[in-house]
């Protein structure tokens, strides 16, 4: 056995192409009026446009306890005081015109719970809604051409039939014969008292270009989606024992309390790609009246319910749709033409969204908190799907859409795709309990301004001569006014043509015979008929000749038309052709649109990061500048630390140095002095030997006085001289000095600064063997050993005053050098004309050694005091003052 191949799923047909332009969601705003008159209020309309939130008392939207308020635009805002008739004629009215002429529209209303959304939708006696509206207006704009009923047919998948009007008549005879009598009489039962005055009169509209060459019919369906499911409201359900029972909350339970999930319909895809309610009962309807007859006996079973907020707040959302059918007349503008592919259907979609509303002020319990979670779900879901879409179309991104998370989005995704204009009507209730739902609202409605959807395209045009309606209309009534004129049906016109025809052949004579022997009435008949049918022949003749004639006419003609009709099909041909590369071109052009919009967004996302880089690295280089300005000061800190450490152990060093040299001095002089006292001794020993020994001796002089041992208030200074003191002689020995360090052989930096001034002074500070600089560098100081700053400043008596700072240079660890100041010599200049003091005169001085005062002041004095500096003085850094009289010359 030969298995057979399996088949292919065919192909679907591609979707019909979209306008490349786009228009964005119609957003408007209708402002309930207040319960109460004194009601807090927290909207308020600016203009036409725009409307403003003011936050109510005790609520504050700012962390800082301030009032915010904030403003939101529409494409138009309708006040408390705007009717139904100017809301629809600003919101619904363009979508029906799109709807006549063949093209799709979508109208919800979308609010919090108890903000007039069905009111708006539905209306009230006298007060008619959007709905009741826009079949008023279909009706009366396609009333004059409406086919008969069942012309048009559904074939449950979204699509329609033609028939003829003999198939129609025999469909109709056999629906009403099979639907009972109470069903087939209710179509003629009077409007339901609640619904009859509606609309009136003066208040109807028509729209404009309607095409009078075709035929319409209009079919409605009504079906709603409560918790998520979708039921048909114009089903009608025929009661069975058996079935289990429905409660309230739309769920059926039986005796046992086993759960039965609920029974709705299934959305389908059709072959355009459009989605469907599959198994939906749609009614056609041949007046406004009984349209909304079938809308209002699928109103009453629609899911409504008594909460804290509203009386009857919607428990689920419904759709009512309209379906427009219409399919052009034939050639001679009699039937309908029975093409299939020629029907074209439109429809509007009227969406009553429930409510979002917050079970903690409603009050739900049980199965209300479970509707309004499925409600509050599916428009979260609607408002996710929007947001996606304005992201795809602000960004150039490509993301999927979730529109089968919800049953509501689901069905109407193809208008957002681009299949009908998109029109959404805001209801806000102005009371301040509703301030925060209304805010969410708000950003919603803000958010969706910015969708764009795609304009649809128009339907092709047939390509029959217009006017063949009027045309045909004005056939049949001109041959029913003959007709009337010559008083009877064909026949009779046939027998007054005859007639015309008899009385303009010659006349017969009369063929009255009285005798029998007449000879001349017979041939006298006989040439008169023959003149007749001479006559005869020749009309029928030229009758043959004007139809040989009429025909080769008519036959021109026809070659006319169908060259015509060629020329018309190669040049349909060519623009479809140019059609063709014109959407190709549209689809290359919205290809490389987003690509674009792709490529400057990974332009946007890369300028972001290079930014975010560019930051991390200048952050980087101002951390890693900080921390090499921190090692700097901590290495400079270090080497100050270093140099501190070193100038102090040298200090440390050169005083012990000093001290030790001291120590040893002062042992020298204590030695010496011991060694002279013994030489004294022997000295004067020896005098007495001597004497002893010489004979005839002479008297001895005068004993001298034995010299006074220096006491030690007189060694002290002595103790502190850098060399040891002679011996007594009879002359006077002058002390040797302590060079100081700058008369050995070390080597200066004599450091003047340019801007030193000449004072033009006797004393002039000289230093030998020195390099003199105007700015110390490293290369001079490496060089020498000693360092004297030359530095001039204005004294307190206004005279320029010399200072010479001098000091020692250090080798540091780190192979430089470095300056240590030990002393600071000051050269001033005094002028003349201040008086000084007299000094004292050493003359009567004491001749002891306590001098007073007085006795410094004595010139030659003063000069025989010499000043040495040694470590541990309180006069200059690591120096002392020791005042050393110097002795006189002999």
């Amino acid at each position: 056995m030969i298995r057979q191949g399996k088949g292919k799923t065919p192909r679907r047909p591609p979707k019909k192409p979209f306008s490349n332009e786009k228009d964005p969601v119609g957003v408007y705003c209708r402002v309930r009026p207040l319960g109460v008159e004194n009601e807090e209020c927290c909207i308020e309309v600016i203009s036409n446009t725009t409307i403003q939130l003011h936050a109510p008392e005790g609520f504050k939207t700012n962390r800082n306890g301030e009032y915010k308020e904030t403003q939101y635009s529409f494409k138009n805002v309708f006040g408390v005081s705007v009717s139904q008739i100017e809301l629809f004629e600003h919101v619904a009215k363009p979508l029906v015109d799109d709807v006549i002429h063949g093209k799709n529209g979508l109208l919800f209303t979308y609010g919090v719970t108890g903000s007039g959304k069905t009111f708006t939708m539905t209306g009230s006696p006298g007060q008619g809604g959007l709905l009741p509206r826009s079949l008023d207006m279909i009706f009366n704009s396609v009333g004059p051409y409406q086919a008969k009923r069942y012309v048009f047919k559904t074939d449950d998948k979204n699509g329609m039939e033609v028939q003829s009007e003999v198939d129609a008549l025999l469909e109709r005879q056999r629906r009403e014969n099979n639907l009972p009598v109470s069903k087939a009489t209710s179509s003629r039962q009077k409007l339901d008292p609640e619904i009859a005055d509606m609309i009136t009169l003066e208040e109807a509209y028509k729209a404009d270009g309607v095409d009078d060459d075709s035929c319409y019919s209009v079919f409605v369906s009504y079906i709603e989606i409560y918790n998520n499911y979708i039921y048909d409201l114009l089903e009608e359900i025929q009661e069975d024992a058996i079935k289990p029972k429905w409660n309230g909350g739309g769920t059926p339970i039986r005796q046992n309390t086993e759960f039965i999930p609920p029974q709705s319909k299934i959305l389908r895809e059709d072959q355009n790609h459009n989605m469907y309610v599959a198994g939906c009962m749609e009614v056609e309807v041949k007046s406004a009246e009984e349209a909304f007859q079938v809308f209002w006996r699928g109103q009453k079973k629609r899911k409504v319910a008594n909460t804290r907020l509203n009386r009857e707040s919607s428990r689920s959302h419904s759709v009512f749709i309209i379906k427009l059918a219409q399919a052009p007349l034939d050639a001679d503008g009699d039937n309908i033409l029975q093409d299939k592919n020629q029907v074209t259907v439109s429809q509007l979609c009227l969406v009553d969204l429930a409510g979002s509303e917050r079970t903690g002020r409603t009050g739900a319990e049980g199965t209300r908190i479970r509707e309004a979670g499925n409600i509050n779900q599916s428009l979260l879901n609607l408002r996710t799907c929007i947001e996606i879409l304005r992201e795809n179309q602000m960004c150039g991104t490509n993301k999927m859409v979730p529109y089968r998370d919800s049953k509501i989005t689901h069905l109407f995704k193809n208008y957002f795709d681009g299949e009908g204009k998109v029109r959404m009507i805001v209801c806000v209730n102005p009371k301040a309990d509703d301030y925060e739902e209304t805010l969410l609202v708000m950003r919603f409605a803000e958010m969706t301004q910015e969708v764009e959807v795609a304009r649809p395209v128009d339907r092709p045009i047939c390509g029959f001569t217009p006017g063949r309606r009027h045309r045909n209309q004005a056939f049949k009534e001109e041959l029913s006014r003959k007709l009337e004129e010559r008083g009877g049906p064909v026949e009779r016109a046939m027998v007054s043509g005859f007639n015309q025809l008899a009385h303009s052949l010659p006349p017969l004579p009369s063929a009255e015979v009285t005798d029998p022997h007449d000879d001349t009435t017979l041939p006298r008949l006989i040439e008169a008929l023959q003149n007749r049918h001479r006559i005869r022949q020749m009309m029928t003749e030229e009758y043959n000749k004007t139809a040989n004639m009429m025909k080769s006419m008519l036959q021109e003609l026809d070659n006319n038309l169908i060259s015509k009709d060629n020329y018309i099909h190669e040049q349909n041909a060519k623009l479809e052709e140019k059609d063709k590369i014109i959407q190709n071109n549209r689809a290359d052009l919205e290809r490389l649109e987003k690509k674009t919009k792709m490529q400057e967004h990974k332009i946007d996302i890369l300028q972001k990061t290079t930014k975010i880089y560019e930051d991390d690295k200048r952050s980087l280089q101002q951390e890693l500048e900080t921390r090499e300005q921190r090692l700097h000061r901590e290495l400079s800190e270090k080497r100050r630390m270093e140099q501190r450490m070193h100038g102090v152990v040298s200090d440390t060093q050169f005083k012990w140095e000093k001290e030790c040299e001291r120590r040893v001095n002062a042992m020298q002089l204590e030695m010496q002095n011991k060694l002279w006292v013994k030489d004294e001794k022997l000295k004067q020993l020896k005098a007495i030997v001597t004497e002893s020994k010489t004979p005839g001796r002479p008297d001895p002089p005068p004993r001298q006085t034995q010299p006074k041992r220096p006491s030690k208030e007189d060694r002290i200074p002595a103790k502190r001289s850098a060399s040891p003191s002679p011996l007594p002689t009879t002359t006077p020995v002058r002390p040797l000095h302590r060079r100081s360090r700058s008369a050995g052989g070390e080597k200066w930096v004599d450091h003047k600064p340019s801007s030193s001034l000449d004072l033009g002074t006797v004393l002039q500070p000289v230093i030998h063997n020195a390099i003199q600089v105007s700015a110390p560098s490293e290369k001079a100081l490496s060089k020498c050993d000693r360092y004297v700053l030359t530095h001039q400043e204005v004294a307190s008596d206004g005279e320029i005053q010399t200072k010479l700072i001098k000091g020692e240079v250090i080798k540091t660890r780190g192979g430089g050098q470095s300056v240590q100041f030990t002393d600071i010599e000051t050269l001033k200049q005094e002028l003349t004309t201040v008086p000084s003091l007299k000094r004292k005169s050493s003359e009567g001085a004491p001749a002891n050694g306590d001098r007073s005062d007085g006795a410094w002041t004595d010139v030659e004095t003063r000069c025989s005091v010499a000043v040495g500096m040694r470590a541990g003085s309180n006069m200059g850094p690591g120096l002392e003052h020791h005042g050393i009289t110097k002795r006189r010359k002999p």
